[in-house]
């Protein structure tokens, strides 16, 4: 009975160490695997500050595009304004001629 127990208390440390070195190997690793995530974490949160910036820079050169194409939109509206009103006095002076016309060859009314 002697050689019983002490092969059944052998595998029972053995059985017990052998978790205990498993255990100590998954919590080194797990450690290792936490630093390189950290590290990771670290380099994607610079990379993102960069990004950021970049596309807030954008962001205010389009306001300004678009602004600069609203400014050009409305000079634009100004001088087809005064392009109708120039059209518009020049058929109001057609017209005036064409009436002058008319009565110089006799055919205007009295």
């Amino acid at each position: 009975m002697a050689t019983e127990a002490l092969i059944e208390s052998y595998m029972t440390l053995g059985a017990t160490g052998f978790c205990v070195v498993f255990l100590g190997f998954l919590l080194i690793n797990l450690v290792k695997k936490s630093e390189a995530q950290a590290e990771s974490l670290k380099n994607l949160e610079v990379e993102n500050k960069g990004q950021s910036e970049s596309i807030n820079n954008m962001e205010g050169m389009i306001i300004k595009l678009i602004n600069r194409w609203n400014d050009s939109d409305a000079v634009r509206d100004r001088r087809y304004e005064q392009t109708m009103e120039a059209i518009s006095d020049l058929e109001k002076q057609l017209s005036r001629m064409d009436g002058i016309m008319s009565r110089m060859n006799g055919n205007g009314r009295h």
